[in-house]
């Protein structure tokens, strides 16, 4: 049995339910039940036949919805592992680090081709940090406070899980001095990042080996799930980039939040329109059982 989980970023009606389930009776499929998770916003189609099949007849619905499909009893994970820069937060640090170097646009520039999967992470990475060499050390928390914003949806998903008895790992190509703030912002249990070499008050345009790239992240995962005792089906993996990929295609559910091409591809499932609570319905938790303290 699987469940199409659809979730609206502005209002679901019985006009979309109804499309969704034509949708997938098209395909061959048999909807065994519809239940609205969360009136106007979330609603759930229960089916049997060819996942793979709905997901694509579902993907092209009209209006700023997004849909999820996956196996119904395992729904609700207990791992996620997540990235960090344009998936729990808003920006890419290392851009935002670079404008007060006054070298923004051509740092952007690297970033964007890394996340697209055309240069080689950990090559990238070093060849963005030496541009940043001798930047006073005192900038990377001026630029935390200035310019990272929490991921609408971050705090209410990794909160709610864990209240729930879930794992939770940040694992990001960024680094520490603003990946482990962020996570315990969050409620991440585990942070793993890139470390900035400092030298004297000033960065020096290094960053200690080795590097977390593409491998790590699907490392943390697999680890993870080793050491719990957790089952593939159950576990979760978010991210926008190529760098993610890997751990996207290893975990139970791979999530491309607001991503590039090639990890949309790589992707069970995407997010396009709404925010990271969308993952938290399509885990069959409407938004009274979400953890009180989440306001994010």
């Amino acid at each position: 049995m699987f469940v199409a989980t659809i979730v609206a970023s502005a209002s679901l009606g019985q006009g979309d339910i109804a499309e969704a389930a034509d949708r997938i009776s098209a395909i061959g499929a048999t909807v065994t039940e519809q239940t609205m998770l969360e009136p106007g916003k979330a609603a759930d189609l229960f089916f049997e036949g060819d996942a793979v099949a709905a997901r694509k007849a579902l993907q092209d619905m009209a209006g700023s919805t997004d849909v999820i499909v996956q196996e119904a009893a395992t729904r609700e994970k207990k791992l996620i592992v997540a990235d960090m820069d344009s998936t729990m937060i808003t920006i890419e640090c290392i851009d935002e680090l670079a404008d007060y170097a006054g070298i923004k646009a051509q740092i952007a520039e690297v970033t964007e081709r890394a996340m697209r999967g055309e240069l080689d992470f950990a090559e990238a990475l070093r060849a963005r940090v030496a541009l940043l060499k001798d930047l006073d050390e005192a900038m990377i928390d001026r630029c935390r406070a200035e310019r990272v914003q929490i991921m609408p949806g971050a705090k209410a998903l990794v909160q709610t899980m864990a209240a729930r008895g879930a794992h939770a790992v940040l694992v990001s190509g960024g680094f520490t001095r603003f990946a482990e703030p962020v996570g315990a912002e969050i409620g991440f249990h585990k942070v793993v990042a890139n470390i900035l070499d400092i030298e004297r008050g000033v960065l020096a345009g290094t960053v200690t080996d080795p590097i977390v790239d593409s491998a790590r992240k699907r490392h943390e995962l697999e680890g993870a799930m080793t050491e719990r005792g957790i089952a593939q089906a159950m576990t979760m993996a978010v991210g926008d980039g190529a760098n993610d990929i890997p751990m996207i295609e290893a975990a139970g559910l791979g999530v491309a939040y607001h991503a590039k091409e090639k990890a949309r591809a790589a992707a069970d499932a995407e997010i396009r329109h709404g925010d990271l609570s969308v993952l938290l319905y399509a885990q069959g938790i409407a938004s009274k059982d979400w953890a009180t303290t989440a306001q994010g």
